[in-house]
């Protein structure tokens, strides 16, 4: 039995991390000033975004699902010709269609997809899963990470889902906006109320950076400081302390939307690794996608971790 994991364009993992596991990346479009990107999480296209531009204040930014049809056909293309289960993990379904639309498409799929397969030579039935991972970013990553070391136990496919369903509320996440007033406006055409018009008022009036921390993508206001490298460095030495408490899976994601020079720049950053590497703990470091970085700001941060129930306030 074959199994394939598909993640959508919102979901960070370092790019030889996704490719060594075969994941197959559902693309999300970007629109910037009027023109469509498709992004496939290509990391040469990335990094043009971020030489350009593009992803800065003054360019009208916004992302779109794809449609039911085009996901429909991208998975008659590419995994029911491929696989024999499948799970595909969407960004957290209160702040994108994605995975309605993923789920119109795979009951299309699983109506049609007999004669496609023996076309392909594919033997024996197809499965599918559309889960709600409840996350964003990094968190996602995490997940899909998670889900790989599921997969490699060779869990019937009812015992997969079930443990991925039940894991999406163990993971936690840390974000650090670099722009409060841009999430804020983005957060608020998705209905995302973890950014208040009033935290927003007072990062422009005295310069303030919030951690916005909880499970999955239902954060709020953990942490103001007055820099972004203060925040940083409080993210950093919450992670490296909840590694050497322990975690659920031997996994910390880390998307960040900076230059990769600015990111091994980040304040914390070597303490948070010398905690992975002594724990047994892979340290999943990735630059932001364009997904994720239009959604949040360019210049922000994402972390994710499972672990027990705790707060932020433990690990400083």
């Amino acid at each position: 039995m074959r199994v394939g994991l598909i993640v959508d364009s919102a979901c960070d993992l370092p790019y030889e991390f996704s490719r060594k596991h075969d994941l197959f990346i559902l693309p999300v479009t970007a629109v910037i000033d009027g023109q469509t990107y498709i992004d496939e999480h290509d990391p040469v296209r990335t990094q043009e975004f971020y030489q350009s531009g593009l992803l800065q204040k003054g360019h009208h930014a916004e992302t779109q699902a794809f449609s039911p049809q085009q996901i429909h056909d991208l998975f008659m293309e590419k995994i029911v010709t491929q696989f024999d289960v499948a799970i595909c993990e969407t960004v957290t379904r209160s702040r994108s269609l994605i995975y309605q639309n993923a789920t119109e498409a795979m009951n299309s799929v699983m109506s049609h997809y007999q004669d496609v397969r023996e076309a392909a030579g594919r033997e024996g039935k197809f499965s599918m899963r559309v889960i709600d991972s409840k996350q964003i970013f990094a968190g996602q990553g995490l997940l899909a990470a998670h889900t790989l070391r599921l997969i490699d136990q060779r869990l019937s496919k009812n015992a997969l889902r079930n443990e991925v369903e039940a894991f999406t509320d163990k993971i936690y996440t840390c974000v650090i906006p670099r722009d409060l007033h841009y999430i804020r406006e983005r957060a608020r055409k998705r209905g995302d109320k973890s950014v208040s018009a009033l935290v927003a008022f007072l990062g422009k009036a005295l310069n303030i950076t919030p951690v916005i921390f909880g499970l999955g993508a239902e954060g709020q206001p953990a942490a103001k400081t007055r820099s972004f490298d203060m925040a940083v460095e409080k993210v950093m030495n919450y992670a490296a302390g909840r590694v050497e408490a322990g975690l659920l899976t031997p996994y910390v994601s880390l998307s960040c939307g900076l230059t990769w020079t600015e990111i091994e720049d980040l304040p914390g950053l070597n303490r948070l690794r010398d905690a992975c590497e002594k724990n047994g703990v892979e340290l999943l470091l990735s630059q932001m996608g364009i997904t994720s970085s239009i959604y949040v700001g360019p210049g922000s941060l994402c972390l994710a971790l499972a672990a027990e129930p705790h707060e932020f306030s433990d690990f400083q």
